[in-house]
């Protein structure tokens, strides 16, 4: 993958998923806030609209990246091909993830936490256009004129020459998406002048929805192992030490979803935010769409397991909000989103009789289903 999710909010090998399920809260019922040393007692009125926008907004990329993610492989550009997590891969995460949350906690103890920001908003600027300008494309295409002429551009960066030249990128693109660009351009801009919240939320969307379409579990027991493993990672770095926490409140990027508590008071220029980690969101998305995937395998034109995850995933995070609310503490989202998305399907995989069917189910990689079509070719022009 060459957009988001590589070195970003979810890639295959590097960053974790670095914040908790929802902001802390202290005893007396006020906001711990990203950045920011003034408590803050949000109205109920302003808890119920941030906490539901916030579950509104993580709703969207599950369900829309889940819907691209089944036939994102047909796609003709590499950045666009899925990346397939095998059950190493997904074993090895937790630790990749934990490492890089506790070098992540050093850095920001060492050096300014300014300037470490400052490279942070540069590094997710052009990821962020490149995701934005991905998530933007097909409804770009339904609503493009007719009647403007299309052309087509290809960005081209080969090694050596010869016999020997190799494709490093190959991306093919058209007028449809330089205005793509374009449109994600000015946002990124907005973003790092203002960082302001809406501008975050654009981007951290955009992460989300590429991280569920992009990434694909090859199987269910791997997404058992990723979810299971992360859910230890999870408890372990929110209750067991202050590591998640401090990182959360230090690092300034789009790499989670906010939404103010004091927007009835303040407008848009609020800025006593809740919050909720785009690894709460990707994590269990990429297991929902996986699910999808095999409600299409089925060819029963139902889509029972994606709709029983999906419920699933909203109930678990409702659940998450109301034991924060309750306990006036920070919570491991993953803590109750995991045994959820993994129990209800699997419930009623037992009810249908369909369980070793689930279990079953294996996906390739792009690049062995294209060496399984070369093969098959060849056995056809050998004949």
């Amino acid at each position: 993958m060459a957009d988001v999710n590589q070195g970003s909010v979810l890639p295959s090998e590097t960053s974790p998923p670095v914040l908790d399920g929802l902001n802390a809260t202290d005893s007396n019922g006020t906001e711990a806030v990203n950045a920011t040393v003034a408590k803050f007692v949000a109205t109920p009125e302003g808890t119920a609209l941030a906490y539901g926008s916030l579950v509104f907004m993580a709703l969207l990329p599950i369900f829309f990246g889940a819907l691209r993610s089944v036939s994102c492989g047909k796609s003709k550009n590499s950045s666009d091909m899925p990346e397939t997590i095998t059950g190493r891969d997904a074993a090895r995460f937790p630790i990749i993830a934990s490492c890089t949350l506790f070098g992540l906690y050093l850095f920001f103890k060492i050096f300014s936490q300014e300037y470490i920001n400052l490279l942070l908003s540069m590094y997710f600027f052009v990821l962020g256009i490149l995701a934005l300008s991905h998530t933007m494309s097909p409804f770009m295409n339904r609503i493009f004129p007719a009647n403007i002429p299309i052309k087509q551009y290809q960005l081209l960066f080969t090694q050596g020459s010869g016999e020997t030249k190799e494709e490093i990128v190959n991306y093919e693109f058209d007028t449809k998406d330089m205005i793509c660009l374009v449109i994600s351009t000015v946002v990124g801009v907005w973003y790092v002048l203002k960082k302001h919240w809406i501008a975050n939320n654009l981007f951290g969307l955009a992460f989300a929805l590429n991280g569920v379409e992009l990434l694909h579990l090859n199987n269910i027991s791997t997404g058992c192992i990723l979810l299971g493993g992360l859910f230890v990672y999870d408890v372990f770095w929110v209750f067991g030490t202050n590591v998640m926490v401090t990182v959360a409140k230090s690092f300034e990027a789009p790499i989670k979803l906010v939404f103010p508590q004091d927007l009835l008071e303040k407008g848009l220029g609020a800025s006593q935010f809740a919050m909720l980690g785009l690894g709460d969101i990707v994590i269990p998305g990429i297991f929902i769409a996986l699910l999808l995937r095999f409600d299409v395998s089925l060819k029963k034109n139902t889509r029972t397991y994606f709709y029983t995850s999906f419920l699933a995933y909203i109930f678990g995070l409702g659940l998450t909000i109301w034991v924060m609310h309750t306990f006036k503490h920070a919570q491991p989202a993953l803590l109750y989103l995991v045994p959820a998305c993994i129990g209800f399907p699997v419930v009623v995989a037992l009810l249908k009789g369909e369980l070793t069917e689930m279990f079953r189910y294996e996906e390739v990689s792009a690049e062995d289903a294209a060496a399984k079509e070369d093969t098959t070719e060849v056995k056809k022009k050998d004949k």
